[in-house]
Formats: C-alpha cells, structure tokens, sequence
C-alpha cells in the first residue's frame, strides 16, 4: 500500500476559494476570533503530519493483529495506545470541542477535514476520537453543569473516551424495544441493567476510563421510543474531586468477530446494575442522541470518502508502476517489455471515477459541515433556522451516497490492482472490507434513503428540497454564459431531480408503498445532482487559473464527472418510475 498523503492541496482548495470560509467566519461572532485562513491551513497541515506520519503506518498491523479480549481488559494492536496518546497530546480529539472544558473550539468544516485525514490513515483507529467526540456533543448539550465539568475536560483531552451503547441483540433500527433497565437510586443516581451490542470502543486499553452513553428505560417508561432516557456510565467511577474511584459494575463479555475494521473494538457491553447518571430529563433519550447524529452521521460519510481517498492514492501509484500490454495507440514506454497500466482506457476510468467521486464528496461533505457552523454559530435566526433545514435535507445524504461511492472507489482501486488487489500484501482488500461497515452503522444506508424521502421531503411537502434547489438555481443563473458546458448539464440534473420529486410526492399519496420502493435510487439521484451542484462550484473557482496544473486538472475531472458520471441519474429515475408494484408479485413463500 502507498503511503498515505493528505490531500492538503485539495482541502485548502475548497476552503479558501471554493468556500471563501474566511468571509463566513467573519458573519459569525463566536468563530471570528478563534479561527482565520492562516490558522485553518496550519492546522491542516499539523493534522496532515501526524495522520500521515504516526497513524497510518499502523493500518496494516492493526488489521493483521487485531484486538485481544480478557476478562479483566480489552487491548488494542501494537502500537494504538502510544499513537493515541500521541494525537490526544496534540489536542486533536477535541478540537471541535468547547474551549470552556477544554476544547479547541475549532467549526465543523475544519475538524471534518481533520476525520477525513484522520480515517485515511485508519479507519479502525479513527473510530475510538469520533465516538468519544459523539459522546461529549451529546454531554455538552444535554448533561447538567456538574457532568460537564466532571466529565468533558478529561474527555476532550483524550485521557478519557466515550462510547455510544445503543443497540440491543433484539433492538437495533427500532430503538423503542430495547430492554435495558435504569432504577433511579436515592441519591439521584441510577443502576443500569442490561446487554449492548456492536459498541464501538465499548473497552479498550487506550485511556484510563471510558464514557458510556447508555440508552435505558425507567420503570414507568411509555412504551416505545417516547420512553427513551439517557445515562451516563462510566467504566470506573469518578469522584467529586474528580480522581478515579472504584470500577463500575460495566464489562466488556466478548469482541465481535468481523469483515473489517479489526483494530477498532466491537464489543458486547453488559452492565449489571452498574451507576449512572441521567442527561437531560427522563424519556427523553433519543432527543439527546439526535443532536450528535447529524454530527456522527456526517462523520460516518466522511469516512467512505477517507477510505476511497486511502484506495486512490495506491492504485494511482500502482498504475503508473506496474507494466501489463502496449497502449491500444502503440508503445508509450518504448523502453520498456510493456506500458504502464495507467495508459488503457478501462484503468483510466476507473481512476477517474475514483478521483471524480473523492473530490465531489470532499466538496459536499465540507458544504454539510459549513451548514452545520451556520446552524451552530450563527447569530441571525433566518439564517440558523435554513441551515438547519439544510442540514436535515442533506444529512442522510452525505451519509448514504458518501458511503456508498466510497465502497465503488475501493472496488475500483482493488480492480486495478488485479490480483494483486485480492491479496492480503497490497492492502487494498483491507480498504474493501473496512469500508463496507460505513454503509451499515449509525443508521444503514436503505434507513438513510427513506429519512431523506419519507421524513425530509414527503413530510414537509418538498419545503426543504426547493430551498436546496433554489440555492442551485441562484448559482446557475449567476453563472451561466462562461460556465455553460457546466451549467447546462447541472439545470438538466436539477430539472430531472425536481420532476421526479414531484412524481414521487403524488405517487406517495396514492401508495405508500412506492416510498420504499424508490427510496435508494432517489437518493443516488440526488446525490449525483448534488455532487454536480459541487463540481461546477469547483470549476468556478478554477477558472483564470489554468496556468497551474491543479486547476486545469480541476476542470478536466469535473468535464469526466458531468460526462461519465452525472448521466447515471437517467438509469436510476427511469428505475425509480417502474413504480413498487413488481417488488410484490411474488408471495413470501414464492422467494
């Protein structure tokens, strides 16, 4: 596997002159004197040095050693517990994290970078920062100010991690069936009772305490999701002067046997009475979990595009150096027995498409997080309450389709490998296997696709839709004479996007039936369109600029993705219309 390159070009690229952040910090108060261009671009390359330089190196080893379960410990591949240290002494696990506890306090669209870098160099090591980076948005929104204070300082520092315990052997997308029992105490504690599956970083050697966020019920809990608490559960207790007391009553009773991601612990969580503490008020658990997922669901997208970002950069080293035939044209390296690879048509578009897709999603998940500053720090009401809209809308978005794509880069950059891509030596199959995980936790991706349409759209009439296509529109018109051979294709995808919007609200009505049906496509329908809406932005940004390399460059993928690309959304609108009714001509027993 070629070693691992933050793409830091590429990011400054969409931050500086794709985005202009530096004029949106100045719109917002709370970020203004904490982050300029300068310091976003040190702080990349800081991130940079260390993803590439400590992390990545241990991916291979960590996969091929995995993690070791005892009784009284789950350890981690040789080598984690010093990398961590290491990151968490750069403050990185924090960095998005209130400076009042601890915190770099840094937005969204820079620590989203951070993630992808972060993922690149592994995945399995970047899942122990993010959940414990989860856990304590939900403790800073949620939790009374004696949790914060007792908790969150540890946590962002990296002394302590988080763990989310959600899911149940019998509970898992209906979260309202899960058993797990909290007793309030006298003291205004609780005792949690119950088993948690699939709990990343549930144990692990790489911290003195763990964090759970524990879902439970309470004895006179309503039925289902409306009688959802949240708990606080740490693994060792911590008392009032803040030092480590006694173990709590929490265990770990076996690690998951997996496809990928062998380095990141997934564990059975029991706990048996174990003490804990309320967030927010009782049954209202789920409200406390959804003000991190939009955060986790971002950062789960973010990492099928690091993975894709990791499969590129060895299949474009791979193709320039390995040797197989002549060029369909006629020797390229005449001095050589053969060309390399990089010269066939076939290997050309699968590097394109890996290429075009990385860049497109690196664009539209920062554009998600941008949303997300907005929404955060904003002080305009108007402003916030889009934003929020825009962040509904297009959450289950970056979440599906940035997996999604990335399981095809990975696919692509194991193609062109060969052989060689199937073995275990190159490192590609690892990438295949790590990312295929992105697609099913924190919500699968057919859960995605029908929040976007059910929940996103259907419910709210297309309110949200339009106002994502109106920005669009805005950006089509402002920019149509010099940027047509773009803008053209993109009003035809917009055009074709909306049509099927309104096809699929009328047909809702008459069916309910043909939500579900036509969920996944729409959701890759609009997901093309919106990496379209992504490239012509870039291209814009690129024009005048053709003298250097990377902008040309710049130009000629967006010309591959408007044309090789974007016309999948006509296959997939012309599935989506063949309606549900085949999916149920055949009886239960007929399958």
């Amino acid at each position: 596997m070629a070693d691992y390159i933050a793409p830091l070009k590429d990011m400054n690229f969409l931050l500086h002159e794709v985005f202009d952040i530096a004029k949106l910090w100045q719109q917002l108060p709370a970020l203004a004197d904490v982050v300029d261009a300068q310091t976003a671009s040190a702080i990349l390359e800081e991130a940079g040095k260390v993803t590439a330089g400590t992390i990545a190196p241990l991916n291979r080893s960590g996969d091929e050693e995995g993690c070791r379960w005892t009784e009284q410990q789950v350890f981690t591949p040789k080598g984690f517990p010093q990398a961590f240290k290491t990151y968490a002494e750069g403050g990185w696990v924090g960095i998005g994290g209130d400076p009042q506890f601890g915190g770099m306090g840094m937005p969204k669209i820079i620590s989203a970078q951070v993630e992808e870098m972060m993922n690149s160099a592994s995945l399995s090591f970047g899942l122990y920062p993010m959940l414990t980076s989860g856990a304590c948005l939900a403790i800073h929104a949620h939790a009374s100010e004696e949790l914060k204070n007792r908790y969150l300082p540890n946590m962002y520092s990296g002394q302590w991690a988080g763990s989310m315990c959600l899911t149940e052997p019998h509970a898992g997308t209906d979260l309202g069936l899960i058993r797990t029992k909290a007793e309030p105490q006298a003291d205004g504690s609780y005792k949690i009772t119950g088993t948690k599956i699939f709990i990343t970083g549930g144990d692990h050697d790489l911290t003195e305490n763990i964090i759970h966020l524990v879902l439970a019920k309470l004895p006179d809990a309503p039925a289902g999701s409306k009688g959802i608490s949240l708990f606080l559960v740490p693994k060792k207790l911590v008392n009032s002067d803040g030092s480590l007391g006694e173990a709590n009553k929490v265990s770990c009773g076996s690690l998951e046997h997996k496809m990928g991601i062998q380095a990141s612990a997934t564990c059975v969580m029991n706990f048996d009475n174990a003490t804990g503490y309320i967030i927010d008020a009782p049954n209202k658990g789920l409200a406390a979990m959804f003000t991190m997922m939009n955060y986790e669901r971002l950062g789960v997208g973010i990492q099928g595009l690091a993975v894709g970002e990791r499969s590129y950069q060895s299949a474009i080293e791979y193709a320039r150096e390995r040797i197989q035939s002549r060029a369909p044209t006629g020797p390229v390296a005449k001095d050589k027995a053969a060309d390399p690879i990089i010269v066939h048509p076939d290997v050309r578009r699968m590097l394109l498409t890996m290429k075009a897709l990385n860049e497109g999603g690196r664009a539209f998940s920062s554009y998600v997080a941008m949303q997300l500053d907005i929404a955060k720090y904003s002080p305009d009401e108007t402003a916030r309450q889009q934003a929020e809209q825009m962040v509904a809308l297009l959450t289950p978005v970056a979440k599906a389709f940035l997996t999604d794509m990335g399981l095809e880069t990975t696919v692509h950059g194991q193609q062109i490998f060969g052989g060689h891509g199937f073995i275990r030596e190159w490192g590609q199959e690892q990438l295949v296997r790590d990312c295929r995980i992105t697609q099913i936790y924190e919500g699968t991706n057919g859960i995605q696709a029908l929040d976007l349409v059910g929940r996103k759209i259907v419910a709210n009439g297309g309110t949200f839709y339009q106002s994502f296509i109106e920005r669009i529109l805005s950006f089509i018109q402002a920019h149509q004479p010099h940027l047509a051979e773009f803008t053209q294709p993109l009003q035809a995808a917009v055009d074709n996007l909306t049509d099927l919007t309104q096809w699929l609200l009328a047909q809702a009505k008459q069916n309910p039936n043909e939500i579900g049906a036509a969920s996944v496509e729409y959701l890759h329908v609009f997901g093309y369109t919106a990496y379209a809406y992504m490239w012509a932005r870039m291209v814009k940004a690129a024009q005048g600029k053709e003298q250097d390399s990377f902008y040309q460059n710049k130009i000629n993928t967006a010309r591959f993705y408007f044309n090789r690309l974007l016309p999948r959304i006509y296959s997939l609108t012309l599935t989506i219309k063949a309606g549900s009714e085949t999916l149920y001509l055949l009886a239960e027993e007929d399958f």
